[in-house]
């Protein structure tokens, strides 16, 4: 549905408030002409309505005898209702046209969040949204509990019983988490969906990694802090040149294209997989496979980049032997999951060397409450004693403009609920993705 900003009379608009549903609106015939219904309508840049009817007359005359003016106006005399349109449409403005629509006001969309954005950003958010939507924030800020849209990752089982009008579920990343798939699992009535707003960002970090890990940019930093130059005096490090190299992306959504994007300018040859890929190759990758093609398609990398979801398919996907698949000296950049990759196996190709290096952005032990966030191991192995290591603490999504990001991206999939329109990025809750 299009959306038309249209102004009235305020006592006309009064009348569509108290329930009438038709109202008489003069416009230029030739806007009446662009309008059709399931048109929105935005009165005085407060109320929302839908077109339900219009019907086009070129007099006044014509409108009175097709028009119920019962209905028009409920209760007012026939002499006085006329007056007050001719009051509206004089002879000599006839030539304008006159229209009437019959109109639907849209009902409100209530939206609970249960994030505690800043202030500037929710009220951003409100700036965006189409005017039937309302806004709660914070776990304790919907006391009544009758929100139909949820904005959260991981809710609780009473966030999604506790208004019986909920329909759709926003976790504000891309993923589903574990328990939000078990517990919606026993929801099949709710949507679920995803923001992809970190699309971009992600990408950067990934390629940031990769370059990082290529060309031993951590060893030479620590080196040259300790005013240590020695490095750069010892026999060539053979750094692999990224050009002649071939990525493997696993997991081509939105943010494997964007990597495959950056890593094209690199002159790298990209390889990549999908869910059901629509398409055999496309801009950036020169070969789209399913995942079932994986062992066939490890041996002809030397770059690994992992930007899956974590499912019950890909949990451990990528174990021993397929890293023995890889070609010797291969680097591998996870920005998906870090169970995704057997952290074991991982650990022992970066310990022999098998695998060149590693760029890390997520693990396998996250602190579990505050104050263990500056003393809690990434791993239960000895990942950071490994120079061809390149170890980031799961910070991918986050850059300057990312919060206005989500509330872009969040604004665009609340619209989409309130205008009754399919709903992006929608969730399978049963594969996990």
């Amino acid at each position: 549905m299009r959306t038309k900003n249209m102004w009235i009379k305020d006592e006309y608009l009064k009348m569509i408030l108290d329930g009438r549903k038709t109202v008489e609106i003069r416009v230029g015939y030739d806007n009446i002409k662009r309008l059709q219904v399931g048109d929105q309508l935005l009165f005085n840049d407060q109320r929302l309505f839908t077109i339900t009817r219009i019907s086009h007359y070129r007099s006044f005359e014509k409108m009175l005898q097709s028009e119920d003016l019962e209905r028009i106006a409920p209760g007012i005399p026939r002499n006085q209702l006329i007056n007050q349109i001719r009051a509206i449409y004089p002879r000599e403005k006839e030539d304008l046209g006159v229209v009437a629509l019959e109109i639907d006001p849209v009902r409100e969309l209530r939206v609970h969040i249960q994030y505690a954005y800043q202030e500037d950003l929710i009220s951003h958010l409100r700036s965006l949204v189409n005017p039937n939507v309302t806004i709660t924030v914070g776990r304790e800020g919907n006391p009544d509990r009758d929100y139909h849209v949820l904005v959260a990752g991981r809710p609780e089982r009473h966030d999604i019983e506790a208004s019986a009008y909920l329909s759709t579920l926003i976790i504000p990343w891309a993923g589903l988490p574990v328990e939000t798939r078990e517990l919606l699992s026993d929801h099949p009535s709710v949507s679920v969906h995803n923001l992809h707003f970190n699309a971009q960002p992600v990408a950067e970090l990934a390629v940031a990694l990769l370059l990082a890990a290529a060309k031993s940019i951590i060893p030479y930093d620590n080196s040259l802090r300790r005013h240590d130059w020695s490095m750069r005096y010892k026999p060539p490090h053979p750094t692999p040149l990224l050009g002649s190299m071939t990525a493997l992306i696993l997991g081509y959504g939105q943010i494997g294209r964007q990597i495959a994007k950056i890593c094209s300018a690199f002159d790298m040859k990209i390889l990549a997989t999908r869910n059901n890929p629509m398409q055999s190759s496309d801009q950036y990758a020169s070969e789209i496979h399913p995942p079932q093609s994986l062992t066939e398609l490890l041996p002809l990398a030397n770059t690994l980049i992992i930007s899956l979801p974590l499912t019950p398919q890909t949990d451990n996907l990528i174990d021993a032997p397929e890293l023995a698949l890889l070609k010797s000296g291969s680097i591998l950049v996870n920005i998906g999951r870090g169970k995704i990759v057997n952290e074991a196996a991982l650990y022992e190709a970066l310990l022999s060397g098998r695998l060149y290096a590693a760029g890390l952005d997520v693990w396998y032990n996250y602190p579990p409450d505050k104050a263990s966030r500056s003393d809690t191991p990434a791993s239960s192995y000895p990942f950071h004693e490994l120079e061809n290591v390149v170890m980031s603490p799961h910070r991918a999504g986050s850059s300057a403009e990312s919060d206005r990001l989500r509330m872009s991206h969040l604004a665009t999939l609340l619209n989409a609920v309130a205008e009754g329109k399919p709903v992006p990025n929608r969730v399978d809750v049963d594969s996990g993705y």
